[in-house]
C-alpha cells in the first residue's frame, strides 16, 4: 500500500512497465557562504501582522539549519521571539539596529534598509 502513494505521483505521466521505480528529485542543499560573503539587508515590515512591527533580515545564502541558528542567536540577543523561514530571519519589534550591528560585529556584511 506504501508503494501506491499518488501524492508522490502527481505530475508524472502514467507508465505500462510493471517494474518502473518512480524517481523524485531531491531539492539542491545551498552551502553556507562564510559571513563575510553574505550581504544581509535588515529592514522594518508592518505587512498582513495586524500592524505589529517585524524587523526583517533577509539576503542569506546557506542551509535551514544555520538560518536558524542565525535566527536564535539574534532573537537571544534582543531578547525577543521570531522565526526564521523561507531564507528569511523576523524578530518581533523594531530592532533594526540593534540586529545591524550584532550582525556587523558577527562579521555579516549587514545594511539597514527603510
Amino acid at each position: 500500500m506504501a508503494d501506491n502513494d499518488w501524492k508522490k505521483r502527481l505530475g508524472v505521466v502514467f507508465s505500462t512497465n510493471p517494474d518502473y521505480q518512480y524517481e523524485k528529485e531531491a531539492p539542491e542543499e545551498v552551502e553556507t557562504l562564510p559571513p563575510q560573503r553574505q550581504k544581509l539587508t535588515v529592514t522594518l515590515d508592518r505587512r498582513n501582522r495586524g500592524g505589529k512591527q517585524v524587523t526583517l533580515v533577509s539576503g542569506f545564502t546557506g542551509t535551514a539549519e544555520d538560518l536558524a541558528a542565525l535566527g536564535k542567536t539574534l532573537k537571544v540577543k534582543c531578547g525577543v521571539g521570531g522565526t526564521a523561514k523561507d531564507g528569511e530571519i523576523a524578530i518581533q519589534g523594531d530592532f533594526r539596529d540593534k540586529v545591524t550591528a550584532l550582525l556587523t560585529e558577527m562579521g555579516y556584511k549587514a545594511k539597514r534598509g527603510n
